[in-house]
């Protein structure tokens, strides 16, 4: 029976097939920031539906698009689009991408999201450098992680202690003061969807200390930390939460601010790219 890594490995290899070189850093795009895509230079673009085992993106904002070519001359993977379990994906699919990443030798992911701000101080279009996470769907036993047996090599019981990895929090930071940004940092809360949270919903993730939420994400950083990737996460303000004030709950609406922040999120990831260790 094929594991997960196992599919990784095929699907890795038919990609390596058309690229001539091996990144090292992945990028996955959120809502609205297929834009961001427009920074990788000297890329090969592949649809993830010619990759094997790879699942759809259903959701129309994400192209399901592979480029793999250099940002900051540094060699890059970038996902431009997808997927989320309210698409009828079982758990340990959702963390598939990340682990074709790592099967093509990517060991630093920068992972962004569309977000609901909880934080009242927050407002549409700021982005937050996502500190920690609370996932509701692993909390009730929906991890990417679950199965009978554990893949060999790799540990069941994942430690995501400091799964933002702050030395690429820090980067981020240094990148937004250069550059005159204001970059929020907080806790991300990851629900299921795909409809928004109620009114009485969104006061319950206030009060259990969360300053933003979405529907994916989550899955890929513990996958990630699994293989022990170095995660830097962002989350774009694209609306105020359910109750708040300004609250603007249309998906139509959300990507319209996600393609408007789209030059900022990519101003920092490329200045996070370029001040790595080489």
């Amino acid at each position: 029976m094929q594991t997960w890594s196992d599919r990784a490995v095929v699907a890795a290899q038919v990609i390596q097939a058309q690229v001539s070189r091996a990144p090292t850093i992945g990028v996955i795009l959120g809502t609205g920031l297929g834009g961001v895509a427009a920074n990788v230079e000297d890329g090969v673009t592949m649809s993830t539906a010619t990759i094997p085992h790879y699942p759809a993106s259903t959701v129309r904002s994400h192209a399901g698009v592979l480029i793999i070519g250099t940002i900051s001359g540094a060699p890059v993977a970038v996902l431009s689009g997808r997927i989320h379990s309210y698409e009828g994906y079982e758990p340990g699919l959702l963390g598939f991408p990340v682990r074709v990443l790592h099967a093509l030798g990517v060991r630093t992911l920068i992972t962004t999201n569309a977000a609901g701000a909880l934080n009242p101080e927050f407002s549409p279009g700021d982005i937050m450098v996502i500190e920690d996470h609370l996932s509701f769907p692993s909390l009730a036993g929906r991890s990417p992680l679950i199965g009978t047996e554990p893949e060999p090599g790799l540990r069941r019981f994942v430690d995501l202690t400091g799964a933002y990895a702050l030395d690429l929090r820090r980067l981020a930071e240094s990148v937004a003061l250069d550059a005159a940004m204001t970059l929020r940092q907080g806790t991300y809360v990851m629900v299921g969807g795909p409809n928004f949270e109620t009114p009485a919903e969104v006061r319950f993730l206030r009060l259990i200390g969360a300053d933003a939420v979405g529907m994916s994400t989550a899955p890929e950083v513990i996958v990630a930390r699994q293989l022990d990737m170095q995660v830097l996460g962002l989350s774009v303000m694209s609306n105020m939460a359910a109750g708040l004030p300004g609250a603007l709950l249309d998906h139509d609406d959300v990507t319209a601010v996600m393609r408007r922040a789209a030059p900022n999120v990519a101003r920092i990831i490329r200045g996070v790219i370029a001040r790595l260790p080489a």
